[in-house]
């Protein structure tokens, strides 16, 4: 089998190349959210993407009751996770905690460097490896490359940004991990088991869904696959990732928006997860397209499964290059009224 570019086309004989490439950013994916909280990604206000019982015991910024000083409702849920919650001050003044602010811009802890040159910032370092990882999955989908550098070639083109995926994504997931109640403690681990909070969801199921992407596209540099076992071995994983980017990027989502719909056009969180999830809704449908049949070794729509790549690689570079500004944009007070 031969291989259009980004996903495999069968002929006859065995496969060889790679299936529709899906991939992350949170993702870029991918992968986060504004000071004024956007949409599909990580962190928006002054959040500390920790539970509720947690954000009760230690956070400054809780919800209350009615009077100074104590909680006041003032709480949003998404299913079971908290994405913000008002805390009335003594002063009256209701401050916000915001999950995803509360990663992107933990407090004390002001943005290092310019928007564009930060190499000791591991937020830069997020953007930048999902930038990478999405100009090499947009270049193998792009029409002629595959015949032009050969298919095998071209499968390693995948697979090498598979592996910035990868890289971006653990730094993700990493940074969800020390905004969490017990950073001290978490720091000392690789993984940690945070099922209460939003953003521990979306970016380990991003990861996962990268390491899903490795296993598809290095299966897909071997030139000794049969249909049956590109189906297996490559398509599988691939439509695996696809589902775990399409469930991280609505859960990023919805950690911006509070919900299933918002409007925050001055959110650069907003932006980010929104890009970010019209592109794994790309990458779901490219590997749809890019079934292989086991019994012919034909992908049902090459064409298709080439372009929902490009779409989804395009967008995602887009998610990652606006994680920069979004890194070192002014974070305002979390005060949002008086009481």
């Amino acid at each position: 089998m031969t291989q259009s570019p980004a996903r495999l086309r069968p002929t006859a004989g065995p496969v060889s190349g790679r299936l529709p490439a899906t991939r992350t950013l949170g993702i870029a994916q991918a992968r986060q959210s504004s000071a004024k909280g956007g949409c599909a990604g990580w962190p928006a206000a002054d959040n500390r993407g920790v539970s509720w019982l947690n954000l009760r015991r230690r956070s400054t910024n809780q919800v209350g009751h009615a009077h100074p000083g104590q909680d006041r409702a003032g709480r949003n849920d998404v299913g079971p996770f908290a994405t913000f919650v008002d805390h009335v001050r003594p002063d009256g003044a209701v401050a916000r905690w915001e999950s995803r602010r509360h990663r992107k811009h933990p407090p004390g802890a002001p943005a290092t460097g310019s928007t564009w040159w930060a190499p000791r910032s591991r937020g830069w370092w997020i953007a930048i490896l999902f930038a990478v990882g999405s100009v090499l999955f947009a270049l193998g989908a792009v029409p002629g490359y595959a015949s032009g550098v050969g298919t095998r070639w071209d499968a390693v083109t995948f697979f090498i940004g598979s592996l910035f995926f990868t890289a971006a994504g653990f730094l993700t997931y990493r940074e969800a991990v020390d905004a969490g109640p017990q950073a001290p403690i978490a720091r000392r681990r690789f993984f940690v088991f945070q099922p209460r909070r939003i953003d521990w969801w979306a970016t380990a199921v991003q990861l996962a869904g990268t390491l899903f992407f490795n296993v598809s596209t290095g299966n897909a540099v071997r030139v000794d696959l049969t249909a049956k076992a590109a189906n297996q071995h490559v398509w599988r994983p691939d439509a695996f990732g696809s589902v775990c980017f399409l469930v991280a990027s609505a859960l990023a989502w919805f950690e911006v928006c509070h919900g299933w719909t918002a409007w925050r056009p001055r959110s650069w969180a907003w932006w980010i997860t929104l890009v970010n999830l019209i592109g794994s809704v790309a990458f779901g449908v490219s590997a749809v397209a890019g079934y292989i049949s086991p019994a012919t070794g034909q992908l049902r729509n090459a064409e298709r499964s080439n372009l929902g790549t490009l779409i989804g690689a395009v967008l995602f570079f887009a998610g990652a290059v606006l994680l920069l500004p979004e890194r070192t944009e002014e974070v305002s007070d979390p005060v949002t009224h008086g009481g």
